[in-house]
């Protein structure tokens, strides 16, 4: 049989991608993956005020926003700290950054689950569903996103992080309005998703224990497990996290050895075909994202899961709803131990820096974020964006296949590749920014 390329064009992610798939013998050969928007953000930021980066970088993306910002006043921070000025956030400034990046996470965990992976899901296996999903992504995703506005201000697009802290002082009843939003999703969480307690859940260590898990995370489970997800979507079984965050440290695991690791061996190169660039870590590709998170813990759960699964498609899709469950239980902790009588901000506004380099990292939905600015006479000379998706969707090389490329050669079918592909949570919007 002939070899066969065939075009998909793949919507139900955030953004769209062209997907060529190429067929020999009835399976995946090779997959080259397009992206065609390109806005040029960075190229925008190139002569604009170094704070300008808080307002112009969380319009990459209207799902990870939040995620660009705090990446954006990192770099910043950092930056002042390269050049000999000590920022040293208070307990409270850190803990509402937290908070309300969690609450992103979770809100985009939620959506990616209900108006993608599960109805995808069903349609891939002939399950005919009558559930209103976008009824339950809405209702809990605007309830978090809700927690997040009382102390951003907005969401989507906010720009309440600035340098030395948060532009916000919340009071008690904000607080208490917070925890209440908090609440109201770890009880839909624990009724509709789970079906038993939250903490009844994060005890559970050993993928024997699955059965326990009920409600539309249990749905999910059990139609992987009998469709053979276990035994779909490998890869590299490579991961990298450099974030420093309550999901993971920053390292990198090769299939369970966890080691350090440095940024400066990140490297990005432009691509054939694409506006997206590849991103390597000493020439290698490497997953990021929650099972990297997951595995570079070593979280119990995900380590038993990946024995036995190792980085398939259940173990892929497992990780991200299971850091539901751990966002949810660390907003509230959060939220009970927040210093309301410390200063929001440690540095004055006037306080400015002209000359700087400084890199910031975020654990996002996605994996590992990274921005990079350059500070010349008070303004950008360069400014470098480095996003989740470009780790995984990185095209091939001579020496290896990228990490979802990987994945889904060897399929016998595009709609079992595109399943694959959307375990991923693509965002090709950040990938071309």
């Amino acid at each position: 049989m002939n070899k066969v390329t065939v075009k998909k064009l793949i919507e139900k992610i955030e953004g769209e991608a062209e997907l060529d798939f190429t067929f020999n013998q009835g399976k995946i050969e090779d997959v080259k993956i397009n992206f065609g928007f390109y806005r040029g953000i960075e190229e925008i930021l190139r002569g604009k005020d170094a704070r300008d980066a808080l307002v112009i970088t969380p319009r990459v993306c209207g799902i990870c926003n939040h995620a660009h910002l705090l990446a954006a006043v990192r770099a910043i921070e950092n930056g002042y700290e390269n050049a000999g000025l000590r920022v040293n956030l208070t307990s409270k400034a850190n803990d509402i950054r937290e908070f309300t990046l969690s609450c992103e996470l979770i809100q985009n965990h939620i959506k990616w689950l209900y108006m993608t992976i599960l109805p995808q899901l069903e349609k891939y296996v002939g399950v005919v569903s009558e559930e209103n999903y976008a009824i339950k992504a809405t209702y809990l995703t605007s309830t978090i996103t809700k927690a997040l506005a009382i102390f951003a201000g907005q969401w989507p697009h906010s720009s309440y992080a600035v340098p030395g802290g948060v532009t916000c002082d919340p009071t008690h009843l904000d607080v208490m309005q917070a925890q209440s939003l908090v609440d109201e999703s770890i009880k839909f969480f624990e009724e509709v998703m789970i079906g038993l307690s939250i903490d009844d859940y994060l005890a559970i260590e050993s993928v024997s224990s699955f059965g326990h898990i009920q409600g539309d995370f249990g749905k999910l489970l059990h139609l992987m497990v009998v469709n053979d997800m276990g035994d779909k979507g490998y890869s590299h079984d490579r991961f990298i996290v450099f974030g420093d965050c309550i999901l993971s440290k920053p390292g990198k695991s090769i299939v369970t050895n966890v080691t350090n690791i440095d940024t400066r061996y990140v490297r990005e190169d432009e691509q054939k075909d694409t506006v997206a660039k590849a991103v390597t870590y000493k020439d290698k590709f490497y997953e990021v994202g929650p099972l990297a998170r997951g595995m570079v813990a070593k979280t119990p759960i995900v380590k038993s899961l990946h024995k036995r699964y190792k980085d398939s498609v259940l173990s892929r899709v497992f990780a991200r709803m299971h850091e539901v469950a751990l966002l949810l239980d660390y907003s509230k902790n959060l939220l009970q131990n927040l210093k309301l009588d410390e200063s929001s901000c440690v540095l004055d506004a006037d306080v400015r820096l002209n000359e700087f380099e400084g890199t910031g990292i975020v654990e996002a939905a996605r994996g590992s974020l990274i921005h990079k600015t350059t500070v010349r006479d008070g303004v950008i000379t360069n400014y470098d964006i480095i996003t989740p998706t470009q780790w995984n969707l990185s095209h091939s090389t001579r020496e290896e296949q990228g990490i979802a490329i990987e994945a889904m050669i060897g399929s016998s079918s595009i709609e079992e590749a595109t399943f694959i592909f959307r375990t991923f949570d693509v965002c090709s919007v950040c990938t071309t920014q």
